[in-house]
């Protein structure tokens, strides 16, 4: 059973989220939040698999709801999936950094976010190809970070190959074939890469991988093989 916690401050939005999500066999709903404090508290009451959090929200926004989730370790096991409109462009940078996920857009189909829910409860992590062209853009003018760059340092050759494919929005069966290894081979060197880096998720690999200067954002603009037909990525 996936457990869900949704954040939106429109009771309506909620709602309809809701009931979609009930009609499912595998997913239950544990709470509902009008605000990021009260995410916060339900999400440390009932420790859910998935925190689907809209960004702008009173009192507390989505971001630093987002980054109190990540950062409380008694809540290590909550996934927190946010929810953004196009316009949002200056957010997406800073919620992956607060320990996002992934991303929704709010005019995600019923099938999609079902979908997304399930992928990012195996451990993928979630960011649609428009996202991730923004997130590359983020990165333009930015000069490379240091400390993500003596990080990359701890990783073999053959890591930080996994690494740059990862940034470049390959899944793990395309790493694979990219690289004749096994899709099992090539989810471990990822799974390594993670922990010897400290990230949470396939997310925050790409953040790395972009700071770190390993990844030229002008060279990888997503190349179109390596992007799947629909807005999902695993």
């Amino acid at each position: 059973m996936i457990r869900v916690l949704l954040a939106d401050d429109q009771a309506l939005i909620r709602s309809g989220i809701r009931a979609l999500l009930e009609a499912e066999d595998d997913i239950e709903v544990v709470g509902e939040a009008a605000d990021g404090k009260q995410a916060v508290a339900l999400a440390a009451q009932h420790c859910p698999d998935i925190a689907l959090v809209d960004i702008q929200m009173p009192v507390v926004d989505g971001i630093e709801a987002t980054r109190q989730i990540v950062t409380d370790e008694r809540l290590a096991g909550v996934r927190v999936v946010i929810l953004t409109n196009f316009g949002l462009d200056e957010y997406i940078f800073r919620a992956l950094r607060a320990g996002a996920s992934g991303f929704l857009l709010k005019d995600t189909q019923p099938a999609e976010l079902l979908q997304a829910l399930r992928m990012v409860t195996r451990g993928d992590s979630l960011l649609s190809p428009a996202v991730t062209r923004r997130l590359i853009s983020e990165f333009v003018a930015r000069p490379p970070d240091a400390v993500a760059a003596a990080g990359m340092e701890t990783l073999t050759n053959r890591e930080r190959e996994v690494v740059a494919m990862v940034a470049h929005g390959l899944s793990n069966d395309e790493i694979a074939a990219a690289m004749v290894l096994s899709p099992t081979t090539a989810k471990t060197h990822v799974s390594r890469a993670m922990v010897k880096l400290g990230a949470r998720d396939r997310a925050q690999l790409v953040v790395f991988a972009y700071q770190a200067g390993l990844v030229s954002p002008r060279e990888a603009a997503v190349p179109k093989n390596a992007l799947p037909k629909n807005a999902l990525r695993s």
